[in-house]
């Protein structure tokens, strides 16, 4: 028997944790090592750190996902944990619940449903990647979508809520993907004009230029003047929205 099994099984951590880095190409590959996660029932505890309870079925699949990570050239560990500070065993348990609320499945069993009318739950101030986060929720991903602004320190997820773009969210910053990025891979939107706007997005949130899209200031000048004509958080994602629909028809036109 594996020596992590046998001090679990005698009282040792409860929690086995998988930090992996993972190459910025092939989408792909990011696409399968998400997918795998949530196969077998791994919860993310913040950005590439998931967690699964110490059993010996979960150390056997984290191991098989390390190997598969490594040979498609990204990093990964596994490692027993104990939670200090920051987070209760309580908590952790919790993410589960909340996952399994969520989508209707039982914890460790795949998945391909997409939110039916979930609460998603993101911090309040909103700005140019929740903005536009939401909007790709409500128009690509749950129609029925409700939206919840809330503090950055001091919120409890409640059961089946949905997190975005906030710390240990179910759908947040995944490398050097902006959220946008994140909820598009995730849930397979292979659209050529989301792309674009995901770019763009990317390059205002994590201001690296990375794509170098010249429509990024003009956009970026577009959310201040948003963030700063409306405070209530509902009021930019309902202007955003509008905002958004038309740069997502822009880039549907055909070239001509």
């Amino acid at each position: 028997m594996n020596d992590t099994t046998e001090s679990s099984a005698q009282g040792g951590p409860p929690w086995l944790l998988l930090i992996h880095q993972l190459p910025p190409k092939p989408d792909y590959f990011r696409v399968k090592v998400r997918r795998r996660l949530s196969k077998i029932g791994a919860a993310v505890i913040k950005n590439s750190v998931y967690v699964l309870p110490n059993t010996e079925e979960s150390l056997e699949d984290f191991q098989w996902l390390v190997r598969s990570i490594e040979a498609d050239g990204g990093e990964a560990m596994v490692c027993e944990a104990g939670f200090i500070e920051g987070i209760t065993d309580e908590e952790v348990a919790a993410l589960f619940t909340n996952q399994a609320a969520a989508t209707g499945e039982r914890p460790g069993e795949a998945t391909t449903t997409r939110p039916d009318g979930a609460m998603w739950v993101t911090r309040e101030g909103v700005k140019v990647d929740r903005i536009a986060s939401a909007w790709l929720i409500k128009r690509f991903i749950d129609p029925a979508a409700r939206f919840r602004f809330v503090p950055a320190r001091g919120y409890h997820p409640a059961p089946g809520e949905l997190r975005f773009d906030m710390y240990r969210a179910e759908y947040t910053h995944d490398g050097d993907h902006c959220t946008f990025e994140t909820l598009c891979s995730v849930f397979g939107l292979d659209d050529p004009a989301l792309r674009l706007i995901g770019e763009i997005v990317h390059n205002i949130d994590c201001k690296d230029e990375k794509f170098g899209r010249a429509e990024t200031g003009g956009v970026a000048s577009m959310v201040l003047g948003i963030v700063a004509s409306h405070p209530r958080d509902e009021d930019r994602l309902t202007r955003g929205a509008a905002a958004m629909d038309d740069l997502y028809a822009g880039f549907s036109r055909p070239s001509r």
